[in-house]
């Protein structure tokens, strides 16, 4: 059975932008829909994109984004009170901006390999598997 894949908001930009290394996320996402095992993303992080997109290109364009999210295999999980203070955790001792440290929460908590090329996870490269697109 092949591990759990978390994105981080940055992966998921990197795909709707069409920037450099957008085919690996494309690849990621057949792969996901032939295996039947949606990619998982955190909700703060899917959070980070829909700001980041209302704040360049306006809120109809943010909700737009919005659906088309919704026909991806990806599947969002909410931000709990364990996921929380895992996130936490990882801001108390590592220096990445808090949404991150979501992202690296969820990958810990459901032991799967983060896909990004934030360079704010060489800090937790010791700690989880980063795939780095």
């Amino acid at each position: 059975m092949a591990a759990a894949k978390v994105l981080d908001s940055w992966a998921l930009l990197c795909y709707l932008e069409r920037e450099p290394g957008y085919e690996k996320i494309i690849d990621l996402f057949e792969r996901a829909v032939e295996s039947s095992k949606p990619l998982l993303m955190c909700i703060v992080n899917w959070g980070e994109v829909y700001y980041q997109v209302a704040r360049r290109f306006g809120e109809q364009r943010a909700q737009e984004i919005e659906k088309l999210i919704q026909t991806l295999p990806i599947t969002l999980v909410e931000a709990n009170k364990e996921l929380t203070r895992e996130a936490a955790r990882i801001k108390a001792t590592k220096r990445m901006a808090y949404a991150d440290c979501f992202a690296v929460a969820l990958a810990r908590l459901k032991k799967a390999a983060i896909y990004t090329g934030d360079p704010e996870f060489k800090a937790v490269e010791k700690d989880i598997r980063v795939i780095w697109l």
